[in-house]
């Protein structure tokens, strides 16, 4: 029996998925969990395995096209089942539109080409006559994201075109209508020229125009959209790693026997561990005006790809010792780079942890990954003079930075979760 195989869904907010590449050809042969095709999301690069062993008899979704979660892009069969090629002329994409015309539409969070003007706030009295009973099949087109958004900025989201699949509302749309509520009646005029000013900007010389990554286009609008969406703060605080790095030396090569890598990460994640027990709140998220305490203890960890970057998590991190946290940073780190993360490992993260500081940043403010409510910035770690009792000293220090939501995180709270950081760093308890 023919065996379909879906878009997976990486990650609760993620709605759609694009095809990168097919690692197998229709009539190719291929195992259970072999790695068959690639998807980039806003989430995660990665390869998805076989969920049956077989043939490929049937590719529907070609690369280069994006598909809602769920949907059935090829299938697994028999050889007798492989189908044969159609003309090309013949055969729709399944998404309407390929990668090219994706790009050239300027579309960011949804497969299709738009065909009209999303609707923009009316006023008061129009928006009272004109406005219809809102649907449970619109909710449904818009994923837990969009809707968050539109009750933070009271919209109704009945009044707004959805331009995904089937007509969901995507996170382009609905910031698209709420960017229009606050234009006047003569910024349609004001876009053209500037439109016209962007475009007699373009350098004149040779240049090289390429479009961007599906990543790197969905890491752009989820920047954008923490922005517009936390109210951001940073705290940074002098760290001294002496004890650390002491602890490290000596027991580097046990660790290394053990399977394990014993890095500088190991230890901050352990005293963010510590430091997020202590304050909860640090822990949690927002949904409109309920506050949602995180029970669990999931570490985010940025890893630099060079297509982008990508945050894969440690589930129960605070179940965890030393080696077990070197240990799931090291592998997390290797799989993120090598595309072999799972849906699961991309998901639920709670607090995020991200080290610029390996390619030699004294330190950074990093945005905070939504719906998280604060980030750590780990600034390079090296030997530096400090002032020890009123004598100068060589010391191993690091600039480690907090950035957290005002919203919910007070200044003097945010200060205490990083003075405690700060503590278990310079006075680690083997």
């Amino acid at each position: 029996m023919p065996t379909p195989v879906l878009m997976p869904q990486m990650g609760e907010s993620i709605a759609e998925g694009t095809i990168v590449r097919w690692i197998k050809k229709v009539g190719e042969a291929v195992d259970r969990d072999e790695p068959l095709f690639e998807i980039s999301t806003d989430k995660v690069d990665a390869e998805i395995p076989a969920p049956a062993a077989g043939v490929l008899t049937e590719i529907k979704v070609k690369e280069g096209e994006t598909v809602a979660v769920n949907s059935v892009v090829a299938t697994i069969g028999s050889s007798s089942e492989v189908s044969k090629p159609e003309p090309a002329d013949s055969v729709a994409p399944a998404s309407g539109h390929s990668r090219d015309s994706i790009v050239a539409a300027d579309v960011v969070d949804q497969p299709h080409v738009k065909t009209g003007t999303p609707a923009r706030k009316t006023n008061g009295r129009a928006a009272a006559a004109a406005k219809p009973v809102e649907d449970d099949s619109r909710k449904q087109r818009s994923s837990p994201l969009v809707r968050r958004i539109a009750r933070d900025n009271d919209v109704d989201i009945s009044q707004i075109h959805g331009s995904g699949l089937g007509g969901r509302v995507t996170k382009h749309d609905i910031l698209e209508y709420i960017e229009g509520g606050v234009r006047d009646q003569g910024a349609g005029a004001q876009e053209t020229q500037e439109s016209a000013d962007a475009r007699s900007a373009r350098p004149a010389g040779p240049v090289e125009i390429k479009p961007l990554s599906v990543m790197r286009r969905k890491i752009a609008e989820h920047m954008v959209l923490s922005r517009r969406t936390s109210a951001h703060v940073h705290s940074v605080f002098h760290v001294n790693f002496s004890t650390v790095e002491r602890i490290r030396r000596q027991r580097k090569a046990e660790f290394e026997q053990l399977g394990a890598k014993l890095t500088y990460m190991s230890f901050i994640a352990k005293a963010v561990v510590s430091a997020l027990r202590r304050f909860p709140v640090v822990n949690a998220s927002l949904d409109g005006d309920n506050v949602i305490y995180k029970k669990d203890i999931n570490l985010g960890i940025a890893v630099a790809l060079d297509s982008g970057l990508i945050v894969p998590v440690i589930k129960h991190a605070d179940e965890k010792n030393l080696l077990g946290l070197s240990r799931a940073v090291a592998d997390i780190a290797a799989r993120a780079r090598s595309k072999q993360l799972k849906p699961e490992e991309v998901q639920d993260g709670t607090f995020t942890i991200t080290n610029p500081g390996v390619f030699g940043s004294q330190f950074g403010m990093p945005i905070i990954n939504q719906p998280q409510v604060a980030i750590l910035g780990v600034g390079t770690i090296e030997k530096r003079p400090i002032v020890i009792d009123d004598a100068i000293a060589i010391r191993t220090m690091a600039y480690l930075t907090l950035g957290f939501d005002h919203r919910l995180v007070d200044g003097a709270t945010g200060d205490q979760f990083m003075a405690h950081i700060k503590q278990q760093i310079e006075n680690f308890d083997e």
